[in-house]
């Protein structure tokens, strides 16, 4: 029989999407299932996003530019600016998703073998994407008891060996909520110019920052252009998670055309979703003052809901919409997998998931779960009243 590949193996299952069988049958047992395990919002698309698709007349669904339409990058360069990132049209690609962005970033600037340093807890798809294109991850441990702050910068320097090329974050962070203030990315841009390193930031939660606090973006560091590379996308901020539209910035002109080179050998991001990208830039303030209020209140109710609890630790997240809460059971997967398969309360249970694919060494997420607060207020109450049962029933509970 044909071999699978090394790589096909090493591959690491999805935390977010691998019990998904088990969420199906329970669905086909007649159970309700609130799904608290993936960034998927209840939020409605902006209207100016499907009015676009409603008016489409194009007579043929064509290839763009493998950059993009130059329409689209004009207006989405003039988003940029209007949050106080100065950038051109021609600093950057359009892309299939942010993750497409992140995995042309690994492509342009890092070689199998180098090392690419990332606090963990941090979003699993990292994982995925480093062993796609070879490379090892050197994660730098952030601790629930600190709110998952960044690392003492001493801890980076340890880090750091001649294979070492990049820093990657997420800010706000997905998977623990928590937003970088100015002084801590500034502190990782001091370190990034020391050793010549680059800096991959995925901000695609961006517009998602709590109780008055700022978002700063690497690409405001000043002297450090040339190491600076921004991932982005519409998913989050328009809640249009299946348009598949992100974007690649960079003022480094050689690394964005080594990027168009990869962008080119896919032909182009999908067309439609860049339609419907461009026309979600004129999406009404108002509509992010609502979204805002609706995630405050969503992020208040579950971490006062989850604290009190008996054993459960939950740090109040700063931005995005999750958080990594700590559970009183031996091991996570083993849990979400029994909330599933053998639990249900009122015939309604809680889809979440396990903190083992957010961690480089899987044992240290094993008391540790993802929850994202994506689901209303009646739903994450009912979602809420179902995890604390579950808690109390579960045979493996530690406390």
């Amino acid at each position: 029989m044909p071999q699978i590949s090394d790589r096909g193996k090493s591959m690491p299952a999805s935390p977010i999407r691998k019990l998904v069988p088990y969420s199906e049958q329970a669905k086909r047992d007649g159970k309700k299932v609130y799904h608290l395990n993936i960034g998927q919002p209840d939020i409605p698309t902006p209207e100016v996003a499907l009015e676009a698709i409603r008016n489409f007349d194009e007579k043929v669904i064509a290839y763009s530019h493998s950059a993009g339409n130059e329409s689209y990058r004009k207006k989405l360069a003039g988003y940029y600016k209007s949050v106080g990132i100065d950038v051109d049209y021609t600093d950057l690609l359009i892309t299939t998703g942010g993750s497409e962005a992140l995995t042309f970033a690994f492509n342009s600037v890092m070689n199998p073998g180098d090392e690419l340093i990332i606090p963990q807890p941090f979003y699993a798809n990292y994982n995925a994407f480093a062993n796609i294109v070879g490379v090892k991850i050197k994660p730098i441990n952030a601790t629930i008891k600190d709110g998952f702050a960044l690392p003492p910068i001493e801890e980076f320097e340890k880090a750091i060996t001649p294979k070492t090329k990049a820093i990657l974050i997420c800010n706000p962070n997905n998977p623990t909520g928590y937003l970088y203030s100015q002084e801590e990315i500034e502190q990782l841009g001091e370190l990034a110019k020391k050793h010549d390193l680059y800096i991959f930031s995925d901000e695609v939660y961006r517009e998602f920052c709590y109780d008055g606090h700022d978002h700063f973006s690497v690409m405001n560091l000043k002297g450090l252009e040339d190491n600076t590379i921004l991932v982005d996308s519409v998913s989050k901020r328009y809640s249009a998670c299946g348009v598949r539209i992100g974007a690649f910035v960079t003022k480094n002109k050689e690394v964005l055309a080594t990027a168009l080179k990869f962008a080119q050998s896919r032909l182009s991001p999908p067309s439609l979703g860049q339609v419907i990208g461009e026309a979600s830039i004129d999406t009404p303030k108002e509509y992010f003052e609502e979204v805002y209020n609706e995630y405050i209140e969503r992020r208040n109710y579950m971490v006062e809901a989850l604290n009190k609890m008996e054993g459960v630790t939950c740090p109040m997240p700063k931005g995005a919409f999750y958080t990594i809460t700590e559970l009183p059971v031996d091991d996570t997967d083993k849990f979400c997998q029994w909330m599933l398969s053998d639990f249900s309360h009122k015939n309604q249970t809680v889809m979440m998931a396990p903190g083992s694919g957010f961690y480089e060494d899987a044992e240290l997420g094993k008391q540790h779960v993802r929850i994202a607060y994506v689901l209303n207020k009646e739903d994450l109450t009912n979602a809420m009243e179902a995890l604390e049962e579950g808690l109390k029933q579960y045979p493996g509970r530690t406390i």
